[in-house]
C-alpha cells in the first residue's frame, strides 16, 4: 500500500470514528453487576422509596412500576438565594425541587434567566433524603414523604457571611424529633444536608439515613455532532467509574454496598450528585418509579438512637457544573463525571495546560490558539518528517508518471520500480502517514476536551464569535477551515490513481460540512492547526525542492 493509500485511509478511519462517536448514545454501556443475595434492596410497597438491605437474604420481588402522567406532589416552597444558587426546598420531605445556578443563564441572549438545572415539572429532576425505620414504617421516621415545618419562607445569604442554614423540623407520634439542615457555602456548589435525630420517645429507634435523586428521561435529542451523556452515574472503590443509564435502569435494579462512593444524574456540562460519609458502608440502588422517574441513590448503615439521646446523620450534595477543581475537592473521583472519553490520559493534562493559559491571558479563544501553537510545537519534528517525505514524493512525481506509462499492464513490475526509485531517493513511503497517526490521539482528546469542558460554555472569543461551545452562527470558520484544507491538499503530491485522487479532493467538502455543525472553539483549533501547517509544509517543500 502507497503512501498516498495510507494517508487516504487515515483520514476516512478518523471521519468514520467521528460519526461513530457522535451517534453513540452513551459511549460503551457497561453491563450492571448480578445482584448478590447479601446485599440485594428489598421490595418497598412505594416504589419511590428505597428497600431496606435485607437480613436472611431473600431475593426481593420488585413491583412492576406504575407509569403515571400525574403531578408531583408538592407542599409549600422555602426560597433560598446565594452567589451560587436561586431554588426552591418543599416542605413535603424537605426535597430540593428546583434549582437555578446564578452564574450560567440560559444563553447569551437572555442573561436574565439562568439555567435550570432541576425542577419537579416538565422534565422532572430533583433531590430527596430522608430516614427509613428497620421495620419500614414510615409514619415513624421523616421520609420525603413527610411534611416539614421551617420558622422562614425565604432565606438569603447576606454580604459578608459565608454560610446559610436552613432548618426544617419533624415530629413523630413517638416522639422522634427530626431537624433536617441544609448549609450553603459562598462560592461553592457542594451542599451539606444533616439530620439531627434526637429521640424523645419511651423506646431505642433504629433506622437509615437515605439519599437519592429521581430524573425523568430528556425528551430531546442529542445533535449528530454533539453527543453527550445524560444519565445515571455510580462511583465505588471496587468498580470505579460507572454509568448507569436509563436503558439500565428500566432493565434490571441496581443493588451494591460499598464503604464510601457517590451516585449521581449527569448531562452536557453539569450534575447532580449524592456523597454520603466516605467512611460508611453504603447500599446504593436504583429502580424505575412512578411517573416514569428514574432513580439511583443509596441508604446507610442501621443506626441505633437509644431513648433520651441524640445523633447527627450527614450527607452532603454537588449541585452545579462541571468543574474539575471544585469536583475532585468535593469527593474521591467525582472529577470523572467531566467526560474526556477513553483519551482522558491525554486529555487531562491538554485542559490544565488551557487553564493555565487561560488564567494569564483571560480569553478562551486565545488560549485555544496558544495551545494550538504549543501543540504543534511539541510536534514540530515529526511533522517535519512528514512533510519533508510529501516534499520527496512531489519531486519525484514525474517519475513516478513515467513509470505508470511504461509498467501499463504489469502491476508487479510497477511496485519493484517504485521500492527501486524509493531507495535510490532515499524515501520512506511510510513516512509522512506515520506522524499523522500518531498525532490522532492528541486532537480526538483536544476535541472531548473541548467539548465537555463547561468554561467553553458563553464563552466570548471576537468579533461574531460570543460563545465558543456552539456552532458558528455565519459559518465563517467552517469556511476557512475547508479552504486551509484544500490548500493542504495542493501542497501534498497528487495521487496517481484518479478514483483516490477524487476522493481526497472531496474530503474538505466532507470536512466543511462536519465542522459546520462543530461548536466554534473546535473549528477554532483546526483553523489554526491547518494554518501552522500550511506554514510549515511550505517551507519545508521549499528547502527540498531547492536541494540539488
Amino acid at each position: 500500500m502507497d503512501f498516498q493509500r495510507l494517508l487516504l485511509f487515515a483520514g476516512l478511519s478518523f471521519t468514520v470514528l467521528m460519526i461513530w462517536e457522535a451517534w453513540q448514545n452513551d459511549y460503551v454501556r457497561p453491563k450492571v453487576a448480578p445482584m448478590e443475595l447479601s446485599t440485594t434492596v428489598a421490595n418497598n410497597k412505594n416504589l419511590d422509596l428505597p428497600g431496606l438491605p435485607t437480613i436472611d437474604g431473600a431475593v426481593a420481588v420488585v413491583d412492576a412500576p406504575v407509569k403515571m402522567t400525574q403531578q408531583i406532589k408538592s407542599d409549600s416552597r422555602i426560597s433560598v438565594t446565594t452567589d451560587s444558587y436561586q431554588l426552591e426546598i418543599d416542605t413535603l420531605g424537605g426535597d430540593l425541587r428546583r434549582v437555578d445556578l446564578v452564574n450560567y443563564p440560559v444563553s447569551k441572549d437572555q442573561p436574565d434567566t439562568l439555567f435550570r438545572l432541576m425542577d419537579d415539572e416538565g422534565v422532572a429532576f430533583f433531590a430527596q433524603s430522608g430516614l427509613l425505620t428497620v421495620d419500614g414504617d414510615s409514619k415513624d421516621a421523616p421520609t420525603h414523604h413527610a411534611r416539614y415545618t421551617s420558622s422562614e419562607s425565604s432565606y438569603r445569604l447576606k454580604e459578608g457571611e459565608n454560610s446559610l442554614e436552613v432548618k426544617l423540623n419533624w415530629q413523630g407520634k413517638s416522639g422522634l424529633q427530626v431537624t433536617k439542615i441544609y448549609r450553603f457555602h459562598r462560592g461553592s456548589h457542594l451542599i451539606d444536608v444533616e439530620f439531627r435525630v434526637k429521640n424523645n420517645g419511651d423506646k431505642q429507634w433504629q433506622g437509615h439515613l437515605y439519599q437519592q435523586l429521581q430524573r425523568q428521561k430528556p425528551e430531546h435529542k442529542n445533535s449528530m455532532f454533539m453527543n453527550t451523556y445524560t444519565g445515571g452515574v455510580i462511583y465505588t472503590g471496587a468498580e470505579k467509574y460507572e454509568k448507569i443509564s436509563f436503558d439500565d435502569m428500566t432493565k434490571e435494579n441496581l443493588s451494591r454496598v460499598n464503604t464510601g462512593g457517590w451516585v449521581a444524574m449527569i448531562q452536557h456540562y453539569f450534575l447532580g450528585a449524592w456523597i454520603p460519609p466516605q467512611d460508611e458502608k453504603i447500599n446504593y440502588y436504583s429502580k424505575l418509579g412512578a411517573n416514569n422517574l428514574y432513580i439511583i441513590g443509596g441508604i446507610g448503615e442501621k443506626q441505633t438512637i437509644n431513648s433520651g439521646e441524640s445523633q447527627i446523620l450527614k450527607g452532603q450534595m454537588f449541585v452545579g457544573p462541571k468543574l474539575p477543581d471544585q469536583l475532585e475537592a468535593a469527593a474521591p473521583g467525582l472529577d470523572l463525571v467531566v467526560d474526556f472519553g477513553f483519551l482522558t490520559i491525554i486529555a487531562q493534562p491538554l485542559y490544565w495546560m488551557l487553564n493555565l493559559i487561560h488564567g494569564i491571558i483571560g480569553n478562551w479563544g486565545w488560549a485555544i490558539i496558544l495551545l494550538t501553537i504549543l501543540i504543534k510545537a511539541v510536534f514540530y519534528k515529526l511533522s517535519e518528517t512528514s512533510y519533508k517525505s510529501m516534499a520527496h514524493m512531489r519531486k519525484v512525481q514525474p517519475k513516478l508518471k513515467t513509470m505508470k506509462e511504461r509498467f501499463k499492464d504489469d502491476k508487479q513490475g510497477m511496485n519493484q520500480a517504485m521500492m527501486k526509485l524509493y531507495k535510490e531517493e532515499k524515501i520512506n513511503p511510510l513516512g509522512g502517514c506515520l506522524p499523522i497517526l500518531v498525532q490522532m490521539p492528541v486532537f480526538m482528546a483536544l476535541y472531548w476536551m473541548l467539548m465537555e469542558s463547561v468554561e467553553m460554555r458563553q464563552a466570548p472569543f471576537m468579533l461574531w464569535i460570543q460563545d465558543l461551545s456552539i456552532a458558528d452562527p455565519f459559518f465563517v470558520l467552517p469556511l476557512i477551515m475547508g479552504a486551509t484544507m484544500l490548500i493542504q491538499q495542493k501542497l501534498n503530491p497528487t495521487p496517481m490513481d484518479p478514483t483516490q485522487a477524487k476522493v481526497m479532493m472531496v474530503l474538505p467538502v466532507v470536512f466543511t460540512g462536519f465542522f459546520a455543525f462543530f461548536p466554534a472553539g473546535l473549528v477554532l483549533y483546526w483553523v489554526v492547526n491547518n494554518t501552522l501547517s500550511i506554514l510549515q509544509q511550505w517551507y519545508i517543500t521549499r528547502i527540498v525542492i531547492a536541494e540539488k
